[in-house]
């Protein structure tokens, strides 16, 4: 079916009752979205259902308004189960449907999910829960338990099926559905239709009536899009410069890993700024605590994957920042679908490494919308907007302060040490100021310029590295942002080399080139491998003096013996004293 509906449909020409009316009119809910106006007629008839739509189109108002519908508050007991594939989908649903029957008083709706106490639960099932929205493990859990039970069951919604089919959850959803009465409504929605989720369809719903609604696959014309091609700064550094330039409420920033979200709201928070990480690995208590900070003002950078900020609906957000690219255009349009909401503008700016050039072209393909390119702010923008608002705060401490006790100080001071009251007005600002300075310097980005010789004169010769030490080769350079300074932190902290120890440093555009002490154990060779820099693994790889490929060869017993730099007591330094012993002891 088509994703257009008629713009003269509107929520009263549903037969909806009257509390259900007012309650999504106090809402702000004007026009029915295309999967509510096909959806909600078929669902009103008590007909099974397949829509698929992608997230974020307005399916939980779909079958929630035509369930509510048919909820009857004068018997206690559960009349409606929907499985949400994460927890934070179930929270989610669930409080749009509270919000929706709040004209409905005994109307109850409970979600349970994994990472809450059981006793919180059992509680709310006692009462006799008309609604339960749950992830599949915890609904199991109750059905077992005997604490939810089904048999007044009359309709039943499996939202974002094929979430569910990629998380492994099919076995159990059809259990669930195996304990579910034979006389039931079933609901079911999805984005895709795999053939696995057409096949519980098939076996599970009887007659099902379909409404597929195109993909969105383009964003909302509120949202102005904007890309920065990493070079010269890394993203980090980009990051900041960005944040302190732009008028912002809330920002929401994408990256790939769980415990890039960590790191990343570490370092934004050790440059004082209020960020907070969410990932799927918290505890559900601090996820939920994460958001109320968020809703309440007390967070303005949330740091999340995308699996983690599904079911975030908070209209805070002025910004979204894809920190690392996601994998397709979907992905694309999903993410910035966070900013821009109920008529703001909003704002999308992707951090784009040049190998990632044809993601970003793909983008643009698929939405048929250009992406802007963008340049950070100079280092005169941010010192004219820092001495600005140094200006400022200076003026509104002496409009506002009680500065006479500083003044009869200062005054003698000047008096007694004969200083100038501007140098000591100066030096006061500089020690409120701290170790930050006040003005940032233009970063100047190097090119790199191949080494060619010139017709008729010799090849330039290579330098090698110094007697004792190995040359290594990482796979980040200019592009990714890289220094030397990151370079030798993430080797020192992850090693235990010391500064000293480590030598020259060669960053070119896509790699760098780092002498280290020979000898260096296979454990830590490994670790390094595997160390982020500018939050890409450096992926360490030993370069010989003929050819620039890895000599693995050089690694084993015989360059352990050349060992100076690295730990003398480590468990790799023993063995490889153990192995020369027995050498001896055979000859």
């Amino acid at each position: 079916m088509s994703e257009e509906s008629p713009s003269s449909v509107s929520f009263s020409d549903f037969s909806l009752n009257d509390r259900l009316l007012e309650a999504i009119e106090g809402l702000g809910f004007e026009t029915p979205t295309p999967i509510q106006a096909q959806a909600i007629p078929f669902l009103q008839q008590g007909r099974d259902l397949i829509g698929q739509a992608q997230t974020g189109t307005g399916k939980t108002a779909a079958f929630g308004l035509p369930l509510l519908g048919q909820i009857d508050t004068s018997r206690r007991n559960t009349q409606a189960l929907i499985l949400a594939p994460t927890r934070e989908l179930a929270i989610q649903v669930a409080r749009a449907l509270k919000q929706f029957a709040a004209k409905m008083p005994g109307l109850l709706v409970t979600p349970i999910y994994g990472g809450q106490e059981y006793g919180t639960q059992l509680k709310a099932l006692r009462k006799g829960s008309h609604i339960v929205v749950g992830t599949p493990g915890r609904v199991m859990d109750h059905i077992r338990r005997g604490s939810l039970k089904l048999d007044g069951l009359k309709t039943m919604v499996l939202d974002e099926a094929d979430e569910m089919l990629s998380m492994g959850f099919v076995e159990d959803i059809e259990w669930v559905l195996g304990h579910c009465p034979d006389e039931r409504q079933t609901i079911l929605f999805s984005a895709t239709m795999p053939s696995r989720i057409r096949s519980i369809a098939k076996k599970y719903m009887q007659d099902p009536q379909q409404v597929i609604i195109e993909k969105r696959t383009s964003a909302a014309t509120t949202i102005r899009q904007r890309h920065w091609v990493v070079a010269g700064l890394n993203k980090l550094d980009a990051l900041s410069r960005i944040l302190e330039a732009e008028t912002l409420d809330a920002v929401l920033i994408f990256v790939r890993t769980k415990a890039s979200t960590v790191v990343l709201a570490e370092q934004l928070a050790e440059r004082h700024l209020k960020a907070a990480a969410l990932h799927g690995d918290m505890p559900q208590s601090m996820r939920e605590h994460t958001v109320k900070r968020l809703e309440r003002g007390q967070v303005d950078l949330l740091v999340a994957t995308d699996v983690a900020a599904r079911g975030l609906d908070i209209e805070r957000f002025s910004h979204v920042v894809n920190y690392d690219m996601p994998g397709d255009p979907e992905a694309y349009v999903h993410r910035i679908g966070r900013t821009g909401r109920a008529g703001r503008v909003g704002n999308a700016i992707s951090f784009v490494v040049p190998r990632e050039r044809y993601l970003l072209r793909g983008i643009e393909r698929i939405t048929k919308q250009p992406i802007e390119a963008m340049k950070l702010p100079s280092a005169d923008q941010l010192n004219r907007k820092r001495i600005t608002d140094f200006k400022q705060s200076i003026n509104q401490i002496v409009t506002e302060g009680e500065l006479d006790p500083f003044i009869g100080i200062l005054r003698e001071l000047c008096e007694e040490e004969s200083l100038d009251p501007l140098e000591m007005a100066a030096a006061l600002a500089q020690k409120a100021q701290g170790k930050v300075p006040l003005l940032v310097r233009d970063i100047v980005v190097p090119t790199r310029k191949p080494d060619r010789p010139r017709s008729g004169s010799a090849r330039p010769q290579r330098v090698r590295p110094e007697q004792g030490m190995a040359r290594y080769r990482l796979a980040v350079g200019l592009d990714q942002g890289a220094m030397p300074s990151h370079i030798v932190g993430a080797i020192a902290n992850s090693s235990g080399l010391q500064g000293r120890h480590i030598g020259r440093i060669t960053i070119n555009q896509d790699h760098s080139l780092v002498d280290l002490p020979e000898g260096m154990p296979n454990e830590i060779f490994q670790l390094l491998k595997k160390i982020r820099v500018c939050q890409i693994p450096m992926d360490l790889s030993l370069v010989s003096d003929k050819s620039t490929t890895p000599d693995r060869k050089s690694f084993g017993p015989k360059n352990h013996a050349k060992r100076t730099a690295f730990d003398p007591k480590s468990r790799s330094h023993q063995k490889t004293r153990n192995h020369k012993r027995r050498v001896a002891g055979k000859r």
